[in-house]
């Protein structure tokens, strides 16, 4: 490995930058690909423009006259009027008294930037400005722009970037050649240079195509993997019906519906075979998978087993211990669940290591302490994971370690179609809850445009006038990572102007350290704030009843099956809840994609259309779906990828189990590199 320094231009304090971008080596950043890409179009006329202010589009036009300049408020401001034959528009710069000598009146220029109504006039705001044969060179070209932090520009990156591509970027392929040929994959190191700085869009989509290949292939053949060594394990636990689960079931306050009935029936007789469970029960927001969960582990535990929930954070965790604990000492089921989660001290996991070992705990719930920390379960029977893909099969995998081959159970509320969960979920049953309880209020939704926003906050302020609390999801953390897009750190700062003073505004990101994380959504938990401004951290890991708005900034940003899981953090108490989605651009295709939230509460419904809607060219300006979290590959827009990955893995596999011929000799390392680095998952835990 190669330290970030060893690049010219990166010292210490410029290191340390790029380390917050998750970036320390060379190699780190050749894997940092970029989130979109500039790309300079053929002109377009000004009649043709949509003035939303989000697409930059590029204008050839002559200038009309002299450029002015004037004084407002300390800044210079400079403007000159450009036309072309659709019609006129402002040409509009701050500070830049130099445009008055780069612009002669009559002569005809490229002007490029992004185009808005200035009450009825046309206005470009900073515009870039090109001579036209100046211009013609650059069409075509495609400029990577990639996420940012403070401390690191976007030409800072790229240069750094650039240098490490001609000096570090050349790697072993690992593909056999007849591979690559049969399913049209560029070589390694081509797409490599090609995802970073691409000649045109052609180039880009073969770079993209080979590296999200790469991603799913790794992926599937991990799960190839373990399926294969648990395919029909049996065990030695001896798992029968139990009438406490029965009258449980029949004391509840609500009637399970018809799709847990079956779910909890398929799961019952699961655990009755001398065969260990595999099982994932998917099931949209709120469709009441966790007392399905409830029911497998007291099924267990009753046995004289033990049982063990992973979840993806601590304040879930500790949300599952309570209502668990609450459920027990009402219905009167001996059986007691106990916390191992990273931030107790030494003391309390020791106490709770010993009371595992001596079988004094029959569940043990908690995160990612559960694999990393030295509990030894006395007789471990079923593991249940909640949100599968926040942790993976290595993580799933070591857990299941730490019994004599424990029934697993894994938890999802991602709506995947069922083609694609047979995929992604390979080593796995899948059952599936497709019904709602009655008592569920659906979740009332609105589409709208920029200008909605003062009556939203009024509405926010009226729900937690009325003792009610909101989210607000912003596409970034901090500014700089894109000027076009609300960044949460900005926008809480902008949330406690518009609101009453009275109201708690606070701010959560990925990029938090994990105690003050845990705290802040403690604290919302807790009814201790009232609007939490957040990026898509909170879409699994919090349980807030109380809390009935859900408002999504830059809602075209993101994909339609991660909106609405973030639309799942609300509707999930006993009071109406509200979601609003802000979309920045009003282009037809944009405000009907969102409709479809706007129609529907389904998950599996939304998701179908996510997948029927983006195609394999979408991928600029277009954020990952969030499900599974892979680098570049999305499992809606690269569907038919992600199955073509599928097929080459069985076919491989078929052929060559061991991956031990010759010609696969170089994938065996590179898949062994990668799993044993805990990478073949890519994604972020």
């Amino acid at each position: 490995m190669n330290p970030i320094s060893s690049l010219k231009g990166i010292g210490e304090k410029t290191a340390k930058s790029f380390a917050r971008l998750g970036i320390t080596t060379v190699e780190e950043l050749l894997d940092y690909y970029p989130r979109d890409y500039e790309e300079y179009q053929q002109p377009v006329l000004t009649s043709e423009v949509h003035p939303d202010g989000t697409e930059v589009v590029s204008i050839m036009g002559r200038v009309d006259g002299p450029v002015n300049a004037r004084r407002i408020r300390g800044m210079v401001l400079v403007t000159v009027s450009v036309s072309d034959p659709g019609g006129t528009m402002t040409a509009t710069w701050f500070n830049a008294l130099f445009m008055k000598n780069n612009l002669t009146a009559g002569s005809t220029y490229v002007f490029r930037g992004r185009v808005k109504l200035s009450g009825k006039n046309l206005q470009m705001i900073q515009p870039e400005v090109f001579a036209p044969e100046k211009y013609e060179e650059q069409m075509g070209r495609l400029l990577p722009i990639y996420p940012l932090t403070a401390g690191v520009s976007n030409k800072m990156l790229t240069k750094a970037m650039a240098q490490a591509v001609s000096n570090y970027g050349s790697k072993r392929e690992f593909y056999p050649v007849d591979f690559r040929q049969r399913h049209t994959l560029p070589e390694y190191n081509f797409a490599l240079t090609n995802i970073h700085f691409p000649k045109d869009r052609e180039l880009l989509l073969q770079a993209r195509k080979r590296l999200v290949f790469d991603e799913f292939f790794l992926f599937i053949a991990s799960l190839r993997q373990l399926k294969t060594s648990e395919e029909r394990l049996t065990n030695d636990f001896s798992i029968e019906k139990r009438p406490e689960v029965a009258a449980f079931i029949e004391g509840l306050p609500y009637e399970l519906t018809g799709a847990q009935t079956k779910v909890w029936q398929e799961i019952e007789a699961d655990l009755q075979k001398p065969y260990v469970m595999s099982r994932l029960v998917q099931g949209d927001v709120g469709s009441g998978k966790t007392i399905i969960a409830i029911l497998a582990l007291m099924t267990v535990c009753l046995n004289g087993l033990q049982g063990a929930l992973m979840v993806p954070t601590e304040v879930l965790a500790r949300q599952h211990m309570e209502s668990m604990q609450e459920l027990f000492g009402a219905h009167h089921i001996p059986l007691t669940p106990i916390l191992l989660i990273g931030s107790m001290t030494a003391k309390e996991k020791r106490e709770a290591y010993a009371r595992i070992e001596a079988g004094e705990a029959d569940i043990v719930i908690g995160t990612h302490a559960l694999i990393q920390d030295k509990e030894q379960f006395r007789n471990l029977a079923l593991v249940v994971t909640d949100e599968q893909h926040r942790f993976g099969v290595r993580q799933r995998e070591a857990l299941s370690d730490k019994g004599a081959h424990p029934h697993i159970l894994v938890m999802s509320a991602t709506p995947i179609p069922r083609t694609l969960a047979i995929i992604l979920y390979g080593d796995l049953k899948v059952s599936v809850v497709d019904e709602l309880p009655a008592n569920r209020l659906p979740i009332k939704n609105c589409v709208v445009g920029t200008s909605y926003r003062p009556k939203a906050y009024e509405f926010i302020a009226r729900e937690v006038a009325a003792g009610r609390q909101a989210y607000v999801i912003c596409p970034m953390v901090e500014e700089g990572e894109a000027e076009d897009l609300e960044n949460v750190v900005d926008y809480t700062e902008k949330l406690r102007a518009a609101l009453p003073p009275s109201v708690q505004v606070a701010y959560l990101h990925g990029k938090m350290r994990p105690a003050d994380k845990n705290r802040i959504m403690e604290e919302f938990a807790d009814k201790k704030i009232d609007v939490l401004v957040s990026t898509t951290v909170i879409e699994v890991g919090i349980n807030v009843p109380n809390a009935t708005v859900m408002m999504v900034e830059n809602a075209e940003r993101f994909g339609l099956a991660q909106l609405h899981q973030l639309r799942g953090r609300v509707g999930r108490g006993e009071f109406q809840s509200y979601c609003i989605f802000i979309s920045t651009s009003e282009a037809k295709e944009t405000m009907e994609r969102l409709q479809i939230l706007n129609h529907s509460n389904d998950g599996f419904h939304i998701a179908s259309e996510d997948l029927k809607l983006r195609g394999p060219g979408d991928i600029f300006g277009i954020r990952q779906s969030g499900e599974f979290s892979f680098v570049l590959g999305d499992i809606y827009t690269d569907a038919s990828l992600l199955k073509e990955a599928s097929e080459a893995v069985d076919t491989l596999l078929c052929s060559d189990p061991e991956l031990s011929s010759e010609d696969t000799l170089q994938l065996r390392q590179y898949f062994e590199e990668h799993r044993s680095a805990n990478m073949v998952d890519f994604r972020t835990i």
